[in-house]
């Protein structure tokens, strides 16, 4: 058997690997016709689901008649979701009776996080990334308002100006 030149043997393994982390990303990629999706919309619906809270005492969020919950989905390394900490901090100073507020972060926070940022506003970790996913949360920060049985009614990805984030945390009709 001949052996190949060095400089062709190393452009053949280019190759061949180019071409199985292609066909990786093409079996990863989204049915034909489906559009990946950074959030959930309006009429989407988020299970009720069981978590912990930073504190590490259990917690379930559920959304029951009549009610209206504003979900702050956001992560500890991202400016934006530094930005928005701010903001969501006085909407929850404000916040409707009846309204519930409750943070998710979506990873796990840097030793001395909660020291460096005042976080007012209640914080549950993540159920994990099965979970985001399977709600399309995949990017932040993410403010959703949600209704009764899980129903999202609206929505904001990235920074909110103070505006529409008072829509979103608008008193329960």
């Amino acid at each position: 058997m001949r052996r190949l030149p060095l400089g062709t043997r190393t452009f053949a393994t280019i190759v061949a690997s180019t071409l199985l982390v292609a066909s990786h990303a093409a079996a990863q990629a989204p049915a034909p016709g489906t559009v990946p999706r950074d959030a959930p919309t309006k009429g989407d619906v988020i299970p009720a689901f069981e978590t912990l809270g930073v504190d590490g005492k259990a917690s379930r969020v559920d959304f029951p008649k009549g009610s209206k919950t504003v979900l702050l989905f956001f992560l500890s390394g991202c400016p934006s979701c530094h930005k928005m900490i701010p903001e969501w901090n006085r909407a929850f100073e404000r916040q409707p009776k009846g309204l519930r507020i409750v943070g998710v972060i979506m990873d796990q926070e840097p030793p001395g996080f909660w020291g460096t940022l005042s976080v007012r506003f209640p914080v549950l970790r993540s159920p994990g990334h099965a979970f985001l996913r399977g709600l399309n949360v995949n990017r932040a920060p993410l403010t959703l308002r949600v209704g009764e049985s899980g129903r999202v009614e609206d929505l904001a990805l990235g920074v909110v100006d103070p505006i529409r984030l008072g829509e979103l945390f608008a008193p329960v009709k």
